[in-house]
């Protein structure tokens, strides 16, 4: 089985009677979420969704399941466009490992296609594949003999993207020319050595293309510095089991989502250079909701100030909506979605942060408005 499926072995059902899946209003702050519509593909057996991530102009929802699938969503109305890589198994076979995690090559003038789309996959020689959406084509595959990919994310410019799995290690590779032009393992032997165990998250900082975080299971975030070539800075005790690590939009912070029942979603400040701190732990419990999570998924909003975090986990099935004030300080709860029927993997933003989609391990992807 991928090590994508170990890594959510643990998330537990723990009501013996579902509710209905409900939005739940937390707090007095000025945002409002409503639902916008579901996607559901219909996939039998259920298939779980990995991964799911808005164009850079807010006109397509991609989603990537258990299945390998990778469905294509009009973003405003939810009607399925296209579907990537769905292949049935044969004569008893089973098909495509799961598609972990999925990029949109950011829109540039250097870059003559557009509706590119990036994604990684958990066989056992993970594949790292370029589509054209539009007419369904690969247009370029990267094969990492004997290491299962579970992410990969592209720097703001789209000129390089870097990956990370099974063997600790995160290779960064040139958009242009699709080589792999560094490797970046171990540290500095004072500060860090480096990832121990698998990664299940990676993020380029959004100023700076040298400056890489990656999280997983070994209970750290390592930061890389590409013109060291290794780890330069840890942020201890956090242990990530999903697409948990994200910058805010002026690089100042990181946010980590643990899969814990306490301290789970932190941001840190992000210091000159590579130091780090302790910025704020956010409290998911609120008057209102007494339950809590264990986070697969943590993701800022990408207006300029990264206004709101939404966040998703296991355990108390749910995504829940914060306010990020514009000095970082004194986060809080103002939406959730309660009641789901499975635990949440992945969550995402649109470009306008306007909308935000959660995708669950019941298959469904659900798409809320934000205002």
């Amino acid at each position: 089985m991928a090590a994508i499926a170990a890594a959510i072995a643990g998330a537990q059902d723990s009501a013996t009677e579902r509710q209905p899946v409900q939005i739940a209003k937390i707090g007095s702050g000025g945002k409002r979420i409503c639902m916008k519509y579901t996607c559901d593909p219909g996939y039998q057996p259920t298939s779980e969704c990995f991964c799911v991530r808005f164009s850079p102009d807010d006109q397509y929802l991609a989603a990537s399941f258990a299945n390998g699938a990778i469905n294509i969503y009009n973003a405003s109305t939810g009607k399925q466009e296209f579907v990537l890589n769905h292949t049935e198994g044969k004569d008893g076979l089973q098909g495509p490992l799961p598609t972990t995690q999925l990029r949109w090559r950011p829109h540039s003038a250097q870059s003559k296609t557009k509706s590119v789309l990036i994604s990684v996959n958990a066989e056992f020689d993970g594949q790292i594949q370029h589509w054209h959406i539009k007419s369904g084509k690969c247009l370029h595959t990267i094969t990492e003999k004997n290491n299962q990919l579970f992410c990969l994310d592209y720097f703001a410019d789209g000129s390089q993207f870097a990956t990370a799995g099974k063997d600790r290690l995160v290779r960064v590779y040139d958009e242009a020319t699709k080589r792999q032009v560094q490797t970046l393992q171990g540290g500095d032997l004072k500060e860090t050595a480096g990832h121990s165990n698998r990664v299940f998250s990676l993020k380029y900082h959004p100023l700076h293309p040298n400056l890489i975080v990656s999280g997983g299971w070994d209970n750290t975030v390592q930061v890389w510095d590409l013109r060291m070539g290794h780890s330069v800075r840890s942020l201890w005790n956090c242990y990530l089991c999903g697409d948990s690590v994200d910058f805010t939009q002026d690089g100042r912070q990181i946010l980590t989502g643990s899969w814990r029942t306490e301290n789970a979603l932190q941001l840190w400040d992000f210091g000159a250079g590579t130091d780090c701190a302790m910025g704020e732990t956010v409290e998911w419990k609120s008057a209102t909701c007494e339950s809590t999570c264990m986070l697969f998924a943590a993701r800022c909003s990408k207006d300029a100030e990264s206004s709101m975090i939404l966040a998703g986990g296991s355990q108390d099935n749910q995504a829940k909506f914060f306010m990020r004030p514009k000095d970082g300080r004194g986060v809080a709860a103002f939406g959730a979605l309660v009641h789901l029927p499975k635990p949440v993997f992945t969550v995402d933003f649109s470009a306008s942060s306007r909308m935000a989609a959660i995708g669950s391990a019941d298959g469904q992807v659900r798409v809320l408005d934000v205002a």
